[in-house]
């Protein structure tokens, strides 16, 4: 089952809940950020993965830019498993994130929302003021962003 969730490049063959659930835990990291940006294109955002930006000889890499309407989101992708302490591992990345967010405000001069994709249900929904969102409930947070309903 494992080769064929790598041959799984465009996601198409994800029709339920259990079936992201077993791409989201199968496949490699690579194809886990390719995954996210698959659920944003499935809700008309157009979506670039693994990109590096450079300003000024700086250089910052995003996981997942989606843009819709006029909105950017620039999703941190982490694919953490297992019972190795991740919280602050978790919150450092989001600091991070925060940075990277920054950046690409000073780049293009648009704001973007920056959002935590994890592969499992951390303990922590938000940290300073970052959503960390699991992967099976990326879809719901993507509807309820849009909606205003989120928070």
């Amino acid at each position: 089952m494992r080769a064929q969730i790598k041959e799984i490049c465009d996601f198409s063959q994800i029709k339920s809940l259990s079936d992201l659930e077993r791409a989201s835990t199968e496949a490699i990291w690579q194809n886990f950020e390719r995954l996210v940006g698959h659920i944003f294109e499935q809700n008309d955002f157009s979506v670039e993965v693994n990109i590096v930006r450079t300003l000024q000889r700086e250089r910052r890499q995003y996981d997942v830019i989606a843009c819709r309407a006029g909105r950017t989101v620039l999703v941190e992708c982490k694919r953490w498993s297992g019972h190795r302490p991740r919280l602050s591992a978790l919150k450092r990345a989001i600091k991070q994130h925060k940075e990277r967010c920054a950046f690409y405000k000073t780049l293009t001069g648009r704001e973007a929302v920056a959002v935590v994709v994890t592969l499992i249900e951390e303990e922590i929904k938000t940290y300073e003021g970052v959503p960390v969102v699991p992967v099976l409930k990326l879809n719901s947070f993507i509807a309820e962003m849009e909606n205003g309903t989120y928070g």
